[in-house]
């Protein structure tokens, strides 16, 4: 079994964690008034707006999940939802600054998702073998 880099844990775990807080505070902030009012600036309606928050953060959790699994397409789930999710804000949110903190941090994780040494962890167990010469 291949040793799972410690960056990939962080990542993983800071992934999982991050989105069940946000699902226990977003739930608990649903029928907050100015939080209603906030959301009702944005250009898709609460219903949508509530889909898709809820959608990102399940393929959130299945994406940290998977990455601590070592499989290979959930670094590529959480990228490509991570661009949808963003480019869904930047384009419907009125506060287009605040998205910038979690613009960074998700190039941060890419950054390290996609590094030589992970994309080695990342490889199907025979084919990590065959390039050790084992």
């Amino acid at each position: 079994m291949k040793k799972r880099p410690t960056s990939i844990t962080v990542i993983a775990w800071i992934l999982i964690v991050s989105s069940v807080l946000t699902a226990i505070t977003s739930t608990m902030s649903l029928n907050n008034p100015m939080v209603k009012e906030l959301m009702s600036r944005s250009l898709l309606p609460l219903p949508v707006q509530y889909v898709i928050m809820y959608l990102g953060l399940i393929i959130t959790v299945i994406s940290g999940i998977s990455i601590l699994k070592g499989k290979n397409w959930s670094r590529y789930l959480y990228v490509i939802w991570s661009i949808i999710g963003f480019v869904i804000g930047i384009t419907t949110s009125p506060m287009k600054a605040a998205m910038i903190p979690g613009g960074v941090i998700f190039l941060v994780i890419a950054f390290f998702l996609f590094r030589p040494k992970i994309n080695e962890f990342f490889l199907p167990s025979e084919l990590s073998n065959d390039s050790q010469g084992i």
